[in-house]
């Protein structure tokens, strides 16, 4: 959590060192991006669901956090708020349970305010090969699409974590794009594989 968060806070301040005027000419409030500093709000899956009913949100536990929700939960923040230890129903099959609450994962969401959502999504990776196995079963996935997964605990791991950004979406957030898909430098064709 906390190498996401300075990984955030540094490239904020890369961006806003290195490409200012082209904000500037996005029409981008740089002010609200230089308030981007650590720490991040945290708060617990059950915080969280707790804060969005108050605020009016029909979730209920164990459901996952939508768009609205998410845009919720920051309204009231200038910075990113990092929610952690969902339900592990609704989290992917390898993320590591919580060794006290094992219905809960051990991972994160970072959620950029202003709207754009969800820009990190990271946890603890399972690294015990029966556990694992066992975690495969339950969601009904099939054991030989895994097996070279299966292979990278059956021969050998260390408790590990990792992250992953959305990289459009915090392009998105940063440059203060009313869609993500403006992020994209592909062309979208929506009806073909080629040009």
């Amino acid at each position: 959590m906390i190498v996401a968060e300075e990984m955030i806070v540094y490239l904020v301040g890369r961006i806003l060192d290195r490409r200012r005027e082209q904000l500037k000419v996005l029409e981008r409030d740089v002010a609200k991006l230089e308030a981007i500093q650590a720490p991040f709000l945290r708060m617990s899956y059950d915080e969280a669901v707790k804060v969005l009913q108050a605020r009016g949100s029909d979730i209920q536990w164990g459901g996952d956090l939508g768009n609205t929700d998410e845009t919720l939960l920051t309204q009231d923040s200038e910075r990113p708020v990092m929610v952690d230890r969902y339900p592990s129903e609704i989290k992917a099959f390898y993320f590591q349970p919580d060794i006290e609450r094992p219905e809960l994962a051990l991972g994160v969401d970072i959620i950029a305010p202003e709207g754009y959502g969800e820009i990190v999504g990271g946890g603890q990776r399972i690294h015990d090969l029966q556990l694992l196995e066992k975690r495969l079963a339950e969601h009904n996935l099939p054991r030989e699409a895994f097996e070279w997964y299966l292979d990278l605990r059956r021969f050998g791991t260390v408790p590990h974590a990792g992250f992953g950004m959305g990289v459009e979406r915090f392009v998105a957030w940063m440059c203060g794009l009313d869609h993500v898909r403006e992020t994209i430098p592909y062309p979208r064709m929506l009806y073909r594989t080629r040009p």
